[in-house]
């Protein structure tokens, strides 16, 4: 009997202990189904002042050991890129794991950089506007096994927006009309904008309720804090007159009237925020962090006490939750220092948004220098990367490097809580993401020459020398711009902008201009290319080398146009001819490479973004809203006279084709059959033509990608 009471004892422990480690067990049978069997997973000294994982073998079974889910998690990342060259990221999150190899001796990596955040707002619209669940529960499992614990939480937040005001005395259909849509929702939540995309179907509140309720029990489950969207002052232009109060007109933002601002000393204040963050815990729970971002992107703060806001607002958040800590953004002016003075230390985590391109945390070279950075607040070094949600090989990895530990060494360093990842657009440029989380897990200083080794057989399943090579060159050319550059993403593709002889930029506060030569870069592709026999079935490879080439075009590209105007001054027709048709020929050779990569379909994009409407009649709404998004951004007067439009341009098969080429082939037909450059054209009605379209495109690519490459080089070597 007392065998029988120990081995059910035994048996009770194992399931409990399994049971508490069940998200990660969880997470390997999405990677690859029955591969949990493979490994053991324990968290041991929860209470530990720092994170903490441990790779270790148990018999047959790869053991890993961390102080949480999250850690442990992070632990089978490394293990899979540095023990078993398996590397899960977006563009390959489901991978065979067999034949794994033993730990043949114990690795540890701890942190005392407790944080790691990720999101921006703007990813919200520019990436995941249209994800449903099963993108979501991918997007988690790439957040576990990379640490990141403290994710910004907006989605179901329209829902929150929508009760509030209707308790406020709103009806239905005012409240819907203040709400901005799917695509719009992350700077109206920036108090940047109010009511784009009206009208918004019923379907898309009872979508994001529903997916906010599946996202956040889902953070919890892996004990992952949200950010949820805290109150930050906003009501409607019209709550002064329909409510009675004391607002402010913060004016406008890219030609949108912004939201009004309540004054802090209106005595509502405090009423209207009960009212929003009782709704948001009724729908969601509560929350131990919120984003507010008032005056965000030049916001007028004339009129406003600033102190007395800071303390309403942070006054609203300890009512609701007085251990909440009040989460905002480093960005221009931002945060203003007289708002956050008066707010307890630990009380602010101030997202340093551009640590990369301009740091605020107190960094003398620094073109946005705060001498004391943000004095006694604690602080995230966050890397931006990509603007718009642009398709573009771009990363600053030398400065990344360096300033992170720079900024850990420096006085401002004490308070540095850890790292982020604030891209307006992810689903890109994955070497910069790796090595931004793989920060914190370094205690010594690293070149990026050293890690691009093992990152690239991590990447690929082994080294090989042409791969090496091929990255060497990336390194030193699109992952390598002048060090003190504050260049906002990539180097812009010409093909994407609005034409014309002379391309500084495509959109409005970015750059067309190149730091490295074309040449070199093609010299990559043709590495890579080289070995395509050997790899031809590695997923993470295809798509490199897809991404490769289609970066290689756009250079040439950029290489393109200055020639064009040199012919046309010199007035030579035959020469224009010529290269006009070699340029609108790249355009429809790269749209057919990327017809061959999912991650590059406009069809894709669509087909995600149809999959919200509650039945057909809705479908044109949630296109077009996706698909203005990317092209005009929004009306007439916010794309020609707001500097939006073309500002998410996308490198997409389908759009290359049908929205850019036509655009390109217009332009050039006018100079070869009048030797006249066309001048003042609008372009917006073309452009809002093919966004109220209903061409279809497939959501399933096609074609072979090494043929394309091949098709490519050939192109590419004349």
């Amino acid at each position: 009997m007392k065998k029988i009471g120990v081995t059910l004892t035994l048996l009770l422990l194992f399931i409990a202990t399994v049971s508490a480690q069940k998200p990660v067990y969880e997470l390997v049978e999405r990677i690859n189904k029955g591969a949990s069997k493979l490994f053991l997973f324990d968290i041991t000294d929860p209470q530990s002042d720092v994170d903490f994982f441990e790779l270790d073998q148990k018999g047959s079974r790869v053991w890993i050991r961390g102080n949480s889910n999250v850690s442990i998690a992070t632990g089978l990342n490394w293990y899979l890129k540095y023990h078993a060259n398996i590397q899960i990221t977006w563009n390959n999150p489901r991978q065979v794991l067999e034949n794994l190899p033993k730990v043949k001796k114990v690795e540890r990596r701890s942190t005392e950089l407790l944080t790691r955040y990720y999101f921006n707002y703007c990813t919200f619209s520019y990436s995941m506007a249209f994800w449903d669940w099963k993108r979501w529960e991918q997007e988690i499992d790439f957040m576990a096994m990379h640490g990141i614990n403290l994710p910004l939480a907006l989605t179901g937040t329209s829902v929150v927006w929508r009760n509030t005001l209707m308790k406020l005395g709103y009806s239905k259909e005012e409240a819907t009309a203040f709400i901005a849509g799917p695509a719009h929702q992350a700077w109206w939540l920036m108090n940047n904008l109010e009511g784009a995309d009206d009208p918004i179907p019923e379907s898309f509140f009872k979508n994001e309720e529903a997916l906010a309720k599946q996202i956040n029990e889902r953070y919890r489950e892996w004990g992952i804090e949200p950010v949820f969207a805290g109150y930050a002052g906003m009501v409607p232009r019209n709550a002064g007159e329909k409510l009675g109060l004391k607002v402010q007109d913060p004016g406008l933002w890219c030609g949108y009237p912004r939201p009004a601002f309540l004054q802090p000393e209106d005595p509502r204040f405090a009423e209207i925020a009960k009212v929003y963050y009782d709704e948001m815990t009724k729908l969601y729970g509560k929350a131990n962090y919120y984003a507010i971002d008032p005056f965000h992107e030049g916001g007028s703060t004339k009129g406003v006490d600033l102190p007395s806001a800071g303390q309403a607002i942070y006054g609203a958040i300890k009512q609701a939750n007085p251990d909440a800590v009040w989460v905002i953004q480093s960005w221009q002016a931002a945060p203003y220092q007289k708002m956050i003075d008066q707010v307890p230390a630990g009380k602010v985590l101030v997202l340093d948004l551009f640590s990369e391109g301009r740091p605020q945390w107190g960094d003398p070279k620094s073109t946005w220098y705060r001498k004391n950075g943000f004095e006694q607040h604690d602080w995230i070094y966050c890397m931006l990367l990509n603007f718009g949600g642009n398709t573009g090989m771009f990363g600053k990895m030398d400065r990344l490097i360096d300033g992170y530990y720079l900024a850990r060494q420096s006085p401002q360093g004490k308070h540095l809580r850890g790292v982020g990842a604030t891209a307006e657009g992810i689903e890109n440029n994955p070497v910069m993401y790796e090595l931004l989380f793989e920060l914190p897990w370094h205690p010594e200083k690293f070149s990026r020459e050293q890690w691009l080794v093992s990152w690239v057989k991590a990447r690929y399943g082994r080294n090989y020398p042409q791969l090496d090579q091929a990255w060497t060159i990336l390194a030193n050319t699109a992952y390598n711009p002048p060090y003190e550059s504050t260049q906002e993403g990539t180097s812009e593709s010409v093909i994407c902008s609005r034409p014309a002889l002379v391309v500084d930029r495509v959109s409005s506060w970015a750059t067309a201009k190149m730091y490295y030569k074309s040449e070199d870069f093609l010299k990559a592709l043709e590495l890579m290319f080289s070995v395509a026999d050997r790899f031809r079935y590695v997923n993470n490879y295809l798509y490199d080398l897809a991404d490769v080439a289609r970066q290689a075009m756009a250079n040439r590209a950029n290489d393109l146009l200055p020639k064009l105007l040199t012919a046309f001054e010199k007035g030579d027709k035959v020469e224009f001819k010529k290269l006009s048709d070699n340029f609108l020929n790249l355009i429809l050779l790269e749209d057919r490479l990327l017809g061959t990569r999912r991650e590059f379909l406009v069809g894709a994009y669509i087909e995600q973004a149809q999959k919200m409407a509650a039945n057909q009649a809705e479908y044109p709404y949630y296109r077009q809203t996706a698909l203005r998004l990317i092209t005009t951004w929004g009306n007439r007067f916010a794309a020609n006279k707001g500097g939006l439009h073309d500002y998410s341009h996308r490198e997409w098969n389908g759009l290359l084709r049908d929205f850019y080429y036509p655009r390109w082939k217009y332009f050039f037909d006018q100079i070869n059959s009048t030797g006249i450059i066309p001048v003042g054209t609008d372009y917006f009605d073309m452009e809002d033509q093919w966004v109220r379209g209903n061409t279809q495109y497939s959501p399933v690519p096609l074609g072979n990608t090494i043929e394309l490459v091949g098709e490519v080089i050939n192109f590419l070597q004349k």
